[in-house]
């Protein structure tokens, strides 16, 4: 005997509109067949993945910025470690001073912390409580205007 199978529809994650779930997959199709709902839906999981996986990628981050330095030390030591940050310090310099890794390190926790000073200052609302157009004359005024 066939076995006779009850096809539910469901709503789509994305658009909501109603649809068929394909019988293969069966439970698992989350969204209509269309191209831009199942893009919408893979950034939106990719996106939760990365929000819960944070650590995931420091990790790899940190380990692949220490294994290139360590690697660029062995072929020669006249090119600098690259840094994201425009800190405007000589990095040849200090990394012959506290050497590759520690610089590579160093630049990563500036990188942490300046993230989440950007995260801080974001979730603050900035009111500007006067409106100044121009500068007082009496108030400011220059020395050499005597």
């Amino acid at each position: 005997m066939p076995r006779t199978v009850v096809r539910i529809k469901r709503p789509c994650r994305i658009c909501r509109r109603w649809f068929t779930p394909n019988p293969r997959l069966k439970d698992r199709q989350k969204t209509c067949g269309d191209a831009l709902c199942k893009r919408e839906w893979h950034r939106k999981k990719c996106s939760a993945w990365n929000k819960e996986n944070t650590d995931y990628y420091r990790t790899n981050y940190l380990q692949k910025k220490l294994d290139e330095a360590t690697e660029s030390k062995k072929t020669s030591k006249t090119h600098p470690v690259k840094s994201r940050l425009n800190t405007g310090l000589p990095h040849g310099f200090v990394q012959e001073v506290i050497g590759i890794q520690h610089l590579v390190i160093i630049e990563y926790f500036g990188q942490l912390l300046f993230g989440r000073f950007q995260e801080v200052l974001r979730g603050k609302v900035i009111v500007n409580t006067e409106q100044i157009s121009v500068l007082p004359h009496l108030a400011f005024s220059r020395s050499d205007r005597l």
